[in-house]
């Protein structure tokens, strides 16, 4: 009897064992399957939000059921979480932060007081991304190849596109049209010249300044006094404006000059200074080259607009 127990005993511990074990190896496989489920919907979620609808560029903003957009409204992104809407035609810009969702974007758009704008995506395609805001218009951002986006400017975009000048705005509240194919711009702080790159016969170019150190009248006085004594003074409407005095001054030209060099200045008071314009334009005494210069830059002057 004694004997019977011994051995029921030992049966008994083993299968105990062997449930432990399995109860074990059963948790453990629990465990694992539980583990997998987990990273799985990790890795899931990861790549949802991960979805980039938007990366550094500029994208035509227009409607998805207009055949022939005219691709004059941009959306450009900074790739740091901001950018700007630039309207090419009224040359106005708007900045913005932006949140990428799932199937969302939220802008925030204005630098004071911003309004959140949900952008609900439809369709994530070949880099464009369809969908709609709260008005429910179904809108196409489509990726404009080769353009900076750093430097990207709408007007001048659109207006190359048409076949329009260029319009260059200076920091300082002013801005001009230019013909890019003849003229080039160089701008460095208060600085800005206009440089004619078409047939001339020597330098033609303006120069354009702001200046503290002096009121329109005194920054045009130490101008012309560089050119002589004789130089030539006189005072009438600043382009660009009504009632705003032009200060002009004409360097002397010598007869037994061969140069052709002929230079004047206008400016006027502006701000806590003035702005000048500087001519610095070498004739070559044929018409057919230096009447293109004079009309070049006389497009350029006339189209001052004062923007501040």
């Amino acid at each position: 009897m004694t004997k019977i127990n011994s051995v029921m005993k030992k049966v008994f511990s083993l299968g105990l064992a062997l449930t432990m074990v399995m109860s074990m190896v059963g948790c453990g496989q629990s465990a694992d399957v539980d583990t997998m489920k987990t990273a799985q919907i990790d890795d899931e979620e990861v790549a949802m939000s991960a979805v980039t609808y938007f990366t550094k560029g500029v994208y035509a903003n227009y409607a998805a059921e207009a055949e022939n957009p005219d691709k004059t409204y941009f959306y450009v992104f900074y790739g740091d979480g901001s950018g700007s809407i630039d309207d090419g035609v009224t040359g106005t810009k708007t900045y913005f932060e932006y949140e990428v969702g799932y199937d969302d974007v939220t802008f925030h758009i204005g630098s004071v007081d911003p309004t959140d704008e949900v952008f609900s995506v439809k369709e994530f395609k070949d880099s464009k991304v369809v969908g709609s805001f709260s008005d429910g218009l179904e809108l196409v951002f489509e990726p404009v190849e080769g353009v900076d986006t750093d430097s990207f400017d709408a007007v001048n975009y659109v207006n190359e596109k048409t076949g329009e000048d260029f319009v260059y705005t200076d920091a300082n509240g002013w801005q001009v049209k230019y013909n890019p194919d003849v003229i080039q711009v160089n701008q460095g702080g208060p600085v800005t010249t206009f440089v004619y790159t078409g047939d001339c016969a020597g330098t033609c170019m303006i120069t354009a300044t702001y200046t503290v150190d002096n009121k329109g009248e005194g920054a045009i006085k130490a101008i012309g006094d560089a050119w002589g004594s004789d130089t030539n003074y006189s005072e009438s409407i600043f382009p660009g404006t009504e009632d705003v005095t032009c200060y002009y001054a004409a360097m002397p030209v010598s007869d037994d000059s061969n140069s052709g060099l002929h230079c004047s200045a206008l400016g006027r008071d502006y701000m806590d200074g003035a702005l000048t314009f500087e001519f610095t334009v070498h004739n070559s005494g044929d018409d057919a080259i230096d009447i293109p210069v004079s009309d070049a830059f006389s497009a350029i002057i006339d189209s001052i607009e004062f923007v501040q």
